[in-house]
C-alpha cells in the first residue's frame, strides 16, 4: 500500500513528465486551481478516488502506471514483457534459467 508521502510524491512526478505546472494540472482535472499546489507542498489531505483518478488522467498516463511499483521504469518493463510475449516457450525458459 503506498503511503500518503508516496501518492503526493507520485503525483508530482507524474505532473512533471506530463510537463503541466501545478494549476495546470488543477484545470485539467477539474479542481480549484490551487489544488496541486497545496497538495504538493505538505498540506495535510490527500485527494478523493475521483480527483486522483482525473488528475492521474489529466497527467497522460494509465492507473497501471501511476500505481506500479516504479514508475520510472514502467514502459521499458512494459516493452520487455510485450517483446516476451512474441518468443517461443523454449526461449523463454532460456531467459528464465539465465535470469535464476
Amino acid at each position: 500500500m503506498l503511503s500518503r508521502e508516496e501518492i503526493i510524491y507520485r503525483i508530482g512526478a507524474a505532473r512533471r513528465s506530463a510537463g503541466l505546472s501545478a494549476r495546470a494540472l488543477s484545470e485539467l482535472a477539474g479542481l480549484n486551481r490551487g489544488y496541486i499546489n497545496r497538495l504538493e507542498n505538505g498540506r495535510d489531505f490527500l485527494p478523493s478516488l475521483d480527483a486522483l483518478l482525473n488528475i492521474i488522467d489529466a497527467c497522460g498516463i494509465s492507473e497501471e502506471e501511476f500505481f506500479y511499483h516504479d514508475m520510472k521504469s514502467y514502459k521499458e518493463d512494459m516493452e520487455l514483457i510485450s517483446s516476451m510475449k512474441n518468443l517461443s516457450n523454449d526461449k523463454k525458459l532460456a531467459i528464465a534459467t539465465l535470469l535464476k
